[in-house]
């Protein structure tokens, strides 16, 4: 597998970063892990527009799908004509949010998208075998674990501390996990995780590499999330940038 960063930037377009967007690829397969504010732009420039097999949208703040609305353009809407449509992944009321969110004037997107409502568990996704279970986040609003040919990548989505992420992350060889707020501030409860809460998570998983993502530049030190993180995690951490790409 291999996974490249789109966009990394918690909550809204950083001034650096669109929002959240990660394409996990296997087998000429390609995944787009949410699809956030401004991450269509990284997509043309990292990961090719039309080159996306099915997308899985973790939950539906505008931080994690507002694109997919933007991308409705690009396939009803080329000049060399519609494209199939993209397999989309995500929790119960997409269809509507994203058809609500474009227009409702067209009359829908299901020409653009094929819709599958995420539950907790285990299906086929691909060449992977794609395990989602539900975070603590005041939306529905599920974490994601791909496995294949003995290979894990797990991603966190918007959590705070909660069982289910430990259990996604268990003996990960690459965990993106988000890390919005700094350690030792009164920070809104049930809503992020802080550095120091993604490297305990990842040292009770397990994992071998953590990626710290969805940073939010005007709230906090990206040395300060990172620094925080070692103090629980002995493993090697990485934070995310757009463009980077990851062998997992």
């Amino acid at each position: 597998m291999r996974m490249t960063v789109l966009g990394c930037a918690g909550s809204f377009p950083g001034p650096e970063s669109a929002c959240s967007a990660y394409v996990v690829e296997a087998d000429g397969f390609r995944l787009l892990v949410d699809f956030g504010s401004g991450a269509l732009s990284a997509l043309q420039r990292y990961g090719g527009m039309h080159r996306i097999d099915a997308i899985l949208l973790s939950h539906l703040h505008g931080d994690h799908m507002l694109d997919a609305c933007a991308y409705v353009v690009v396939r009803r809407y080329d000049p060399a004509g519609r494209h199939p449509r993209v397999p989309l992944y995500g929790p119960a009321g997409t269809e509507q949010r994203i058809a609500a969110a474009y227009g409702p004037e067209e009359g829908g997107v299901d020409d653009v998208y094929e819709f599958h409502d995420l539950k907790p568990g285990t299906f086929p996704l691909g060449p992977f075998a794609a395990t989602v279970e539900r975070m603590e986040h005041p939306v529905e609003t599920y974490g994601v674990r791909l496995e294949h040919a003995g290979r894990v990548f797990a991603y966190s989505a918007d959590t705070a501390v909660c069982d289910a992420v430990v259990r996604l992350a268990a003996d990960a060889d690459l965990f993106l996990c988000e890390a919005s707020y700094l350690d030792g501030r009164d920070n809104p409860p049930g809503l992020h995780l802080t550095g120091g809460e993604a490297g305990r998570i990842a040292a009770d998983a397990g994992a071998a590499h953590l990626v710290l993502t969805h940073l939010v530049d005007a709230w906090g030190s990206e040395s300060e999330t990172h620094a925080a993180a070692r103090t629980a995690f002995a493993g090697e951490i990485t934070v995310a940038r757009p463009g980077a790409q990851f062998a997992v």
